[in-house]
């Protein structure tokens, strides 16, 4: 390591030590720099490479968590990448939700006394272990976006007790928030953990009705509640553990079920009458994507289908038909999924049989009613559809998309109609939101306009090919526009410096995760010919 980085080392600690009550954890923290003005601007040491990217972890005494197993693993890759400024992203980005997204943990069997004086009546539900997650520069936690942000750790919980009680916690908290509010998909942070909920000025009419010092947003997206689902899953998976299966949890399945159930009923009756849906959804507003057709309705949809209704997208955009296909593809894995860890645990075979019956139908109901023929591309997945025959032929950049499809395992990329899809999608002839410039390209969508491709689009499509050459390709053009050494939300295709988001953390999760696939996979491309694979353990 160069001398300039010891020196620029010492310098941060030095400031650190001299911020005002260093002794006092909890007042030391609110002397720190707030993350999303310290993203914004570049930070030495800087990396060796052409780009000279920043280094942008805040101090350690900064860091919302810490985590020994996490700083081995970025020492481990680090020291094998060839390239420095791709070490230097990986540095940034691998950490970053535990660096500046864990607002609350409760690493206990109850909540602190300070908090039980705050909110007597939560305690019962918030006993035990919690963990509250925002998404970046919003104070404020996306069940989407929480279980991936945490997706990389997941895979290090089995031998490291901090993160294994970490991600546990989230799920606890995922459940209280899905228990209570199933219908909406951010949330404020929970008032025993003394964080004052944070102001969200829209004007919105929704059915049911929420509390707004529980509820950040409230667009129902079926893809949220699959990621609930996910969250659990994915750590059995990983630990073996079943521990997340207490009695508010199973309440919370129930509830998804529930959600499903109202969801999948269609706008009129056998009668042929209008039947007001559960949820609906209007917001004063002069974009169309921010709210419902139809008084909050959204656009009439057909009987039938087997299909799960979503009002929003993953973007938290309207949809313009509510059978959204990929995340009712993302929720028949998960089901059938959660069906297989509930089998494990035993006592639930009913349950288990149900979910796994579920799953199966809801598969079988979007390859019946989501793959059309296109004249150009042939049998492709379409986006939304209607039951009608209407349907959107596009893809946005926010995952569950047509995209991820092998992502959420519900097919393989091998799949012929999967790759028919993916020819569309990433060829501006067949997918609007595929957008290209002099500067960058990639898939974006309608929630940031159509100058700006999404760098996470780029790191599924290199996550979903089996292809060397793409792969990098995808790789090197994230790197190439992540100039702040953090990924952005978005980028300007014809200019990388103009961006939305300098601190997006569930993108850096992505980027993480993909180069921990390659360094897996293809080790060779990243580590130099001749290297060996490196698994995260």
């Amino acid at each position: 390591m160069p001398i300039s980085t010891f020196l620029t080392a010492g310098l941060l600690a030095l400031q650190v030590h001299a911020l005002p009550g260093r002794d006092n954890p909890a007042l030391m923290r609110r002397a720190c720099p707030d993350y999303t003005t310290y993203a914004s601007t570049p930070h030495a040491p800087y990396s060796s490479g052409p780009l000279h990217l920043p280094y942008q972890r805040p101090t350690e005494a900064c860091r919302t968590f810490s985590s020994a197993s996490v700083e081995k693993v970025i020492e481990d890759v680090t020291s094998r990448l060839v390239d420095p400024d791709l070490a230097q992203l990986f540095r940034n980005t691998y950490p970053n939700t535990l660096d500046t997204t864990i607002r609350w943990h409760v690493n206990g069997t109850s909540t602190s006394a300070s908090a039980r004086r705050n909110n007597k009546r939560d305690t019962s539900d918030w006993s035990g272990l919690q963990t509250f997650i925002v998404t970046g520069d919003i104070n404020a936690e996306w069940l989407r976006d929480s279980t991936n942000q945490l997706m990389n750790y997941q895979l290090l919980a089995p031998n490291d007790t901090g993160l294994y009680n970490l991600i546990l916690g989230a799920i606890r908290t995922q459940a209280e928030f899905v228990i209570r509010s199933p219908f909406c998909e951010a949330f404020q942070a929970p008032s025993v953990s003394g964080i004052a909920p944070e102001n969200n000025t829209e004007i919105d009419t929704v059915h049911p009705a929420y509390d707004k010092s529980f509820v950040y947003e409230c667009k129902y997206e079926l893809d949220s509640l699959a990621h609930f689902l996910k969250l659990g899953r994915t750590f059995w998976e990983n630990t073996g553990s079943t521990e997340f299966l207490t009695d508010r949890w199973f309440k919370a399945l129930q509830t998804v079920l529930k959600v499903i159930d109202a969801e999948s009923q269609p706008t009129f009756n056998s009668n042929n009458l209008f039947v007001e849906n559960e949820y609906t959804f209007q917001r004063l507003t002069t974009l169309g994507t921010e709210t419902l057709t139809l008084t909050g309705e959204g656009n009439p949809l057909n009987s039938g289908t087997g299909l799960i209704r979503s009002a929003f997208r993953p973007s938290d955009d309207a949809t313009i038909f509510g059978y959204f296909i990929p995340p009712n593809a993302m929720m028949s894995v998960e089901l059938q999924r959660i069906a297989k860890v509930l089998e494990a645990f035993g006592g639930h075979d009913d349950l288990a049989s149900e979910l796994q019956e579920r799953g199966e139908k809801l598969a079988a109901a979007v390859k019946e009613h989501g793959i059309v023929t296109n004249g150009k591309y042939g049998q492709v997945y379409a986006y939304e559809v209607d039951g009608y025959g209407s349907r959107t032929i596009m893809d946005d950049a926010n995952v569950p998309s047509l995209l991820s499809l092998p992502y959420l395992g519900f097919l393989n990329q091998t799949d012929e109609i999967y790759q028919n899809t993916r020819k569309m999608i990433t060829d501006k002839m067949g997918n609007p939101y595929y957008l290209e410039g002099p500067a960058f390209h990639g898939i974006g969508g309608p929630h940031i306009g159509l100058s700006n491709a999404w760098p996470m689009s780029l790191l599924i499509q290199a996550q979903t090919s089996d292809n060397d050459t793409e792969i990098m390709e995808c790789i090197n053009l994230v790197r190439n526009s992540s100039l702040l050494g953090l990924i952005h939300e978005s980028i300007n295709v014809t200019n990388v410096k103009d961006y939305t988001r300098p601190w997006f953390s569930w993108a850096n999760s992505v980027f993480g995760q993909t180069v921990l696939k390659v360094a897996s996979e293809k080790p060779y491309l990243i580590f130099g010919e001749g290297a060996e694979p490196y698994n995260v353990s």
